[in-house]
């Protein structure tokens, strides 16, 4: 059995692949661009792949194969009802990521509600040593405890985030697709009136996509932090990046509609201001998290061959 890692590099050089090796023979490419698709996927029965895009155009010389999985929860990058039509089983690996994202989500949120890249910068800069005050508190900071939280999404990540937010003394409410018993469920409008910090943490779809756009914005908070890692669509990225240049939100980004960032893309007016957190695309990968991926999707392989239907999208 052959089987093809299309973007290897998105796991990481520090992750061993030995799981995958257990089951088929690997053939691992960094990256691989859609001119380089159709050697590669030719000989392929499984493929392993993370943002390459695989659909009928890309996938037409793939007379073998017959499992694509994704390296990831979020599979927008694969044609499904293609894949559905040719008889290609589609699996992905889900909750691998949660406490990883979950801890990011919390890291970008103390930072921005803290300022410490302000306070970290008057101290690196010498302005601290040159002052005559043993401390500075401006900018002014408050604390978690007793704000309100707003979660968007209430999968794996979103209810860890819920336990982290309410761990830090936060009132926590969530707007999710279907209601879970024993949350504070409410509608986005409410939500993002009464939320001090809001996280999305939802997959993108059609009803989610610009999910967070102009009306959502003004309804927020003046200095309401927001804290994107779910997909870039899922807010109107434009209009995001207008509401931090008028000072109406504070701002955590993970992800974005076109990755990696482009030099013409809107949040690029925002990387030289405060109360911004802009990384790339790296919550949901920490070293733990990228392996207990791999040993995923090495057990979706070995399912998929023992006939049994594990993590399948279809």
């Amino acid at each position: 059995m052959n089987i093809v890692v299309l973007d290897a590099a998105t796991l990481g050089a520090d992750i061993d692949l030995s799981p995958l090796h257990a089951v088929g023979t690997v053939i691992p490419y960094a990256a691989t661009s859609e001119e380089e698709m159709p050697l590669r996927v030719r000989e392929a029965d499984v493929i392993v792949a993370n943002k390459a895009r695989l659909n009928a155009a890309t996938l037409a010389s793939a007379t073998r194969l017959k499992l694509i999985c994704e390296a990831a929860t979020g599979y927008d990058n694969i044609d499904v009802a293609w894949c559905k039509e040719q008889g290609i089983a589609v699996a992905n690996v889900a909750g691998y990521s949660t406490h990883s994202v979950a801890q990011v989500t919390l890291a970008m949120a103390l930072s921005l509600y803290t300022h410490l890249p302000e306070y970290h910068s008057f101290v690196a800069s010498g302005a601290y040593s040159k002052s005559n005050c043993f401390n500075r508190l401006e900018p002014v900071y408050c604390e978690l405890a007793g704000k309100t939280w707003g979660i968007v999404g209430l999968g794996n990540i979103g209810r860890q985030v819920a336990c982290v937010a309410q761990a830090m003394g936060c009132r926590v409410i969530a707007h999710t697709r279907t209601p879970r018993e024993g949350y504070d469920c409410v509608s986005l409008d409410t939500l993002c009136r009464e939320s001090d910090i809001i996280s999305l943490h939802t997959p993108l779809t059609d009803a989610t996509r610009h999910l967070i756009g102009r009306e959502q914005l003004t309804e927020m908070k003046d200095g309401c932090v927001l804290i994107n890692v779910a997909r870039g669509a899922v807010t109107d990225e434009e209009a995001v990046a207008e509401a931090v240049l008028s000072g109406k939100i504070l701002f955590g980004c993970d992800v974005y509609a076109r990755e990696p960032l482009a030099t013409d893309h809107p949040y690029t007016k925002l990387l030289d201001r405060t109360g911004v957190c802009l990384t790339p695309h790296m919550a949901w990968g920490s070293r733990e998290a990228r392996q207990r991926c791999v040993a995923e999707i090495a057990e979706n392989i070995s399912a998929f061959y023992l006939g049994n239907a594990r993590n399948r999208i279809v």
